[in-house]
């Protein structure tokens, strides 16, 4: 059974009103809802008994996909999704799980990093121009609220399935792609194709003349080949989600991390026609589903909803209404 593109993106933060300010105001994305959790979504997260959320939804223009969900929990997390960054970094770059949500910008890239530093959120690198495949990009990660990984890049040349027209129709686009580093290509390949039915728009190594570029970009060793597997829905330019496989580089998983309730990128969400018939598929090929189907309310309706684990430690959200 075929799902959605990446409808929302849930990033935990300490302060949701401060995260505003960098979205909403910098950003210029548009708040859709804000509201706080209800208890039956929250339990359907795992979220621990005794704690409440407040939840923002944001888009683009009111574009329907790619969305970013915020949410800050009471009491406040103190544990982060990935730690990759700075001198307190408990986790590598390279470790396989939820790395970065990403942004187009527009040409240059100069003006829209220079926005987002000067809000307080600082560019981990200069920006890398590189090739990959027939992809041509100028990219840069950012430390954003709480240190979750922000990768704002230019399409100087991308395919219309990776960057839709118009994008982006405002300083920055909706979530274009979320990056998840991959620890098993033929595993991935099984799970993004064969059970959800998204297609690879892109799945290529980077080429040796720009490998030192990405690898400085995405702070892996100089000489470590990169695999890029890009999975999107058909005819779907965003929300989708770009695997990044590091060759021969010794890694740990970041085994139950991504989930709410903890500070950063810890939710992927889409839609299916039926939950249900889903999660029997799932059953019938053993995958890790963390939660079975329940009803829920949420803040736009009550909706049939499921948790399931990915093959990289990926944490998904699959939803219809109920």
């Amino acid at each position: 059974m075929a799902v959605s593109a990446t409808q929302s993106i849930l990033v935990g933060v300490t302060d949701l009103n401060a995260s505003l300010k960098l979205f909403r105001d910098v950003m210029r994305l548009r708040v859709e809802w804000q509201a706080p959790a209800s208890p039956s979504l929250l339990h359907a997260w795992g979220v621990a008994a005794g704690v409440s959320a407040q939840l923002a939804e944001l888009s683009c223009n009111g574009y329907p996909v790619g969305r970013l969900r915020l949410a800050e929990f009471s009491p406040t997390p103190s544990v982060r999704v990935r730690s990759d960054f700075g001198p307190h970094a408990i986790d590598s770059p390279l470790d396989v799980g939820p790395k970065a949500i990403d942004f187009y910008v527009s040409d240059p890239i100069g003006p829209s990093l220079e926005a987002v530093v000067a809000a307080g959120y600082p560019a981990r690198s200069a920006p890398r121009k590189h090739q990959i495949g027939e992809s041509i990009s100028e990219e840069v990660v950012i430390s954003g609220p709480d240190d979750v990984p922000m990768l704002l890049m230019v399409g100087h040349r991308h395919r219309a399935t990776s960057l839709r027209p118009g994008s982006p129709d405002g300083p920055f686009s909706e979530i274009a792609t979320a990056s998840i580093i991959c620890g098993d290509l033929a595993a991935s390949r099984l799970f993004y194709g064969e059970r959800l039915g998204l297609v690879p728009v892109n799945d290529a190594e980077t080429p040796i003349a720009y490998r030192s570029l990405v690898n400085d970009l995405v702070d892996a060793p100089r000489d470590t080949r990169v695999h890029f597997l890009l999975y999107a829905q058909p005819g779907e330019a965003s929300g989708k989600i770009l695997l990044i496989h590091f060759h021969d580089s010794p890694a740990k998983r970041l085994i139950g991390c991504m989930r709410p309730g903890r500070l950063g990128f810890s939710l992927l969400s889409h839609h299916v026609a039926n939950v249900d018939e889903l999660h029997a598929s799932f059953q019938r090929d053993k995958a890790p589903v963390v939660k079975a189907p329940a009803t829920v309310a949420t803040p736009t309706g009550q909706r049939r909803l499921m948790l399931v684990r990915g093959p990289n430690e990926e944490l998904f959200e699959f939803s219809a209404p109920a």
